[in-house]
């Protein structure tokens, strides 16, 4: 399926973009390591969606969070790369984002 995805948006001219499941869970979920059940949990929560709402096939939420993940490349939104001890390094590191 993958492969016939990938030929139709060639022959459209789309753009290809493709994340490996550590990239992906790590932007939903901030743990690359997360299990598919995390990704999940946590999408309900980012994207409000009711329990009622919410696919039982875990399956369906990978190809959200791969959305997900390629809207938050899109955007920009990645770590700086920095390592932080606690939220006070945090805090005393990046005083410029801290609102009073």
């Amino acid at each position: 399926a993958q492969g016939v995805a990938m030929a139709a948006a060639i022959a459209r001219d789309v753009p290809i973009f493709e994340y490996a499941p550590l990239k992906i869970k790590m932007s939903i979920t901030g743990n690359g390591r997360a299990a598919k059940e995390q990704v999940a949990y946590m999408l309900q929560k980012i994207l409000q969606i009711p329990d009622a709402n919410m696919l039982p096939q875990l399956d369906a939420t990978d190809g959200l969070a791969a959305a997900m993940c390629h809207y938050y490349q899109s955007l920009g939104v990645q770590s700086d790369g920095l390592k932080y001890k606690n939220w006070k390094d945090f805090a005393e590191r990046n005083q410029t984002k801290i609102r009073k």
